[in-house]
């Protein structure tokens, strides 16, 4: 049976594998980055960080639930971001690198398609950079973000 409607945007991408692409090459951009450098390359970071950031990518954008089957859910991601304090600097910076690593994974150049990558990292970055705050406690629960070609499911 094939499908009659457009692809989903973890299709349109290239799925799994791309989305690993992705992790990959936005993880090299950080770790060339001066400021990004320190928290990319903390020794206590998981030793599968980029494999689960492309399952957790892949999984925002319509590919299966293996993020959240095999490895955490949304309070864990916010958590492991929270409390750092004032760093909308290195959100810039890491929305800089995550468009740069399009080209480097070799994402697809649709300019729709960039677009709601883009999109999606623009809200990505406000979100965790929502509990930067020293003091911020991330509550149980926080639904796993979906993300379509029309931008949150909500």
């Amino acid at each position: 049976m094939t499908s009659t409607g457009p692809p989903s945007v973890h299709e349109a991408v290239g799925g799994d594998e791309a989305f690993l692409a992705l992790a990959r090459a936005h993880h090299r951009r950080c770790l060339a980055d001066a400021e990004l450098e320190h928290p990319f390359s903390k020794l206590d970071q998981h030793p599968r960080h980029v494999e689960r950031l492309g399952a957790y990518w892949a999984e925002v954008m319509g590919g299966p639930p293996r993020y959240s089957r095999e490895c955490a859910d949304q309070s864990y991601v916010l958590w492991l971001h929270s409390g750092n304090g004032d760093i909308d600097d290195l959100g810039r910076r890491f929305l800089a690198c995550f468009v740069a690593a399009l080209d480097d994974a070799g994402i697809p150049a649709d300019p729709r398609l960039r677009a709601c990558l883009r999109a999606y990292m623009e809200w990505a970055v406000a979100d965790v950079l929502a509990w930067s705050p020293t003091d911020a406690v991330v509550p149980d629960g926080v639904p796993m973000p979906r993300w379509s070609w029309d931008g949150l499911v909500r």
